[in-house]
C-alpha cells in the first residue's frame, strides 16, 4: 500500500501546476491533501477529472484557510472529521479515514504565527489533538500523516541557530508537544528512521529569498506510525523533486 502527503498551498492552484499528473504518477492507494484552502464542494469541483478515487474533505468555516482532504482508491470503513471539540474545528484541519488495518489521521496543524501570536493556542491544540489520538489508537493502529508546522530536532531544518525559539515551527514549545505525542503513542517518525543521516532533506521552504534553489528548508510534513506496525513499513521519502506548492509530496509504503 503507498500513501501520499503533500500540502498543496491551495487546491485549485494546485490543479493549474499539474496536480492530477502528480497523483496519476504516483499512483497512490491515498493521497492526503493539506491545505486546500476552498470550501468542501470547491475542492470536489477542482478535482472532478480526478478518477479511481473516492474524495473526502474537511473545509475552514473561513473561506480559502485551511481545510484538508482524502484520496482513497479503497473505501474506507469510516470517515470522520475533526477532534470533537469546538474552537479546533472551525478550521476544517483533520480529516480521519478508518481502514480494516488502520486509522489514518489526516492533519494540518495550525501555524503558531508571525511573532509566535498563536504560540499558546498551538500548545493546547497539540495536547488536544494527542489525547484525541490515544482514544483512536485503542482500537486500531495509526498513521498519522500531514503538515505538522514543527521541525522535530536542529537537523530538521536548514538554520537552527537563527531560528530557535524565534519562529514559528521550532520553539521548544512545539518541539515538546511533538515529543509528547510521540512518546504518549509510540509513534515512529518513518523517514527519520528510516534515513537516520539525511540532513539536508527538506518538506518546505519559504517562497522568499529563494530559499527553495539554495535548499534553506524545514522537515515540518511527517508520516507518524504506530511502533506496533513499524515492521510492517518498506519506504519513507521525500519527493523534493516535485514542485507546484512551498511544500513537496512525501510517502510511505506499507504492507499489510
Amino acid at each position: 500500500m503507498k500513501l501520499v502527503s503533500w500540502n498543496v498551498n491551495g487546491i485549485r492552484a494546485s490543479v493549474k501546476k499539474g496536480f492530477e499528473e502528480i497523483v496519476k504518477d504516483f499512483d497512490a492507494d491515498i493521497f492526503c491533501i493539506q491545505e486546500t484552502k476552498a470550501q468542501d464542494d470547491q475542492v470536489s469541483e477542482a478535482l472532478k477529472n480526478l478518477s479511481g478515487y473516492e474524495l473526502y474533505t474537511n473545509s475552514a468555516d473561513k473561506k480559502g484557510y485551511s481545510g484538508t482532504g482524502i484520496l482513497t482508491k479503497q473505501k474506507p470503513v469510516e470517515f470522520k472529521k475533526n477532534m470533537g471539540i469546538a474552537e479546533h474545528d472551525l478550521e476544517g484541519r483533520i480529516t480521519h479515514s478508518e481502514y480494516e488495518e488502520f486509522h489514518l489521521v489526516n492533519v494540518y496543524i495550525p501555524n503558531s504565527g508571525n511573532g509566535l501570536k498563536r504560540l499558546d493556542y498551538r500548545a493546547g491544540w497539540d495536547k488536544d489533538f494527542t489525547n484525541y489520538l490515544k482514544v483512536l489508537s485503542k482500537t486500531k493502529p495509526l498513521i498519522i500523516t500531514g503538515d505538522f508546522n514543527v521541525a522535530h530536532t536542529e537537523n530538521d531544518l536548514a538554520n537552527p541557530k537563527s531560528n530557535y525559539n524565534k519562529t514559528a515551527g521550532f520553539t521548544q514549545v512545539e518541539i515538546d508537544g511533538f515529543d509528547h505525542m510521540l512518546n504518549e503513542l509510540n509513534l515512529v517518525d518513518s523517514f527519520r528512521k528510516l534515513h537516520p543521516t539525511s540532513f539536508d532533506k527538506y518538506t518546505f521552504w519559504s517562497m522568499r529569498g529563494g530559499a527553495r534553489d539554495r535548499n534553506v528548508g524545514w522537515r515540518i510534513d511527517y508520516f507518524l506510525v504506530s511502533e506496533s506496525i513499524w515492521d510492517k513499513v518498506k519506504s519513507a521519502q521525500i519527493h523534493d523533486q516535485i514542485m507546484g506548492s512551498d511544500h513537496c509530496p512525501i510517502s510511505l509504503e506499507i504492507e499489510f
